[in-house]
This record gives C-alpha cells, structure tokens and sequence, in this order.
C-alpha cells in the first residue's frame, strides 16, 4: 500500500470512528447539558470499548503513515521501538480524541434539542461536533457536505506521535458549544 493510499485509507477510517462514536451518543440519548458537566465527564473513565474495533482500525492504518514521517525525518534508522511506542501514543490519543467528540456531540445535542423540542439532525450536529473540535473559536461552517476529516486525522494522529494532550481543545470546545445559538444555526442549516 502506498503513503497516498494509506493516508486515503486513514482518513476514511477517522470518518467512521467519528460518525459511529456520535451516532451511538444520539441513539443512546445521552446528553450533556452543560460545558461543566462535559469536562466532568471527560474526566472520568472513558467508556469507547463498544467502538474499540474502529480505533484499533485507525490504529492499523496509521502505523504506515508513521513510518513514512518517521522516515521522513533527520534519522535514517528509525528503531522499531520508536515506531510501536508511537502507535501506542496515537491509540490513546484517538480513543480520548473520540471520547471528547461524544461529550461535545451530546452537548451540541442538548442544545439543538432544547431550543426546538425535537430530536436534533444527526448531520447537524456532527457538522458542528466536529467544526467545534477543530477550531472553538471560529464560527462553525455550515455550508458544503464534507466535515473537515483529514483535519481531524491529522490532529489524533499528529497528536498522539508527539504526546500532546487535546483536553484544552475540547474544553473549549464545550464552551463555545455552550454558547451556540441554536435557533440561527439550525435556520441557516435547514436553508443550506
């Protein structure tokens, strides 16, 4: 399989994850009301094993994408050790990444269903689930079809081969899905 396969295959594989993981929190019903609630629950035990055959997928195709970077980089012998250390990192980094899009998802949820007194569009609130994840401080993109995937492939994976952490991320993200006004946006979506 070559890198622009790889990567290709990866960023289809992220869609996935992210499209399972926020549909189970809809089909579920579980709803996040407030931000302050979201980070108590992202500080607690994660609960994705029901989504563990989809991370390990992401995992899988990731490791070729990390021996490319790894090869790519200043050493011309990148130690195997150095490889599977770095694919474990990824493997947390993606299975909390996934857990902060749930959390976000719910609140985002909650919010689009208690504005309008009805079951939220699942499209919606994956538009917005993942526009907040990416980018809190911007406002959420609701025109074209595609969400923004190779960006959210490349914030687990980059994330986890360098050991960075993405709960500031996500905590800011539930604010400003705190503040969304719902009733605009749910407008502007039905008018796409």
């Amino acid at each position: 399989m070559n890198a622009r396969t790889s990567a290709s295959a990866l960023v289809e594989a992220v869609g996935s994850l992210a499209d399972a993981a926020i549909d189970r929190v809809l089909l579920t019903g579980e709803r996040v009301t407030t931000a302050a609630e979201g980070r108590r629950l992202l500080a607690g035990e994660a609960d994705t094993e029901a989504l563990a055959d989809n991370i390990q997928r992401v995992v899988v195709l990731a490791v070729p994408v990390i021996r490319t970077l790894a090869r790519g980089a200043r050493f011309t012998r990148v130690p195997w050790v150095m490889v599977a250390s770095t694919t474990v990192s990824v493997g947390i980094a993606v299975r909390g990444g996934v857990r902060e899009l749930q959390v976000l998802a719910a609140l985002v949820a909650h919010r689009l269903e208690a504005e309008h007194g009805r079951p939220a569009d699942p499209a919606l609130v994956k538009r917005l689930a993942v526009d907040l994840y990416l980018d809190p401080k911007r406002t959420p993109e609701l025109r074209g079809d595609r969400l923004r995937l190779v960006r959210l492939t490349r914030t687990w994976i980059l994330s986890g081969a360098v050991g960075r952490n993405t709960s500031k991320r996500a905590t800011k993200a539930l604010d400003a899905a705190e503040k969304l006004d719902a009733r605009a946006l749910r407008g502007s979506w039905a008018g796409r």
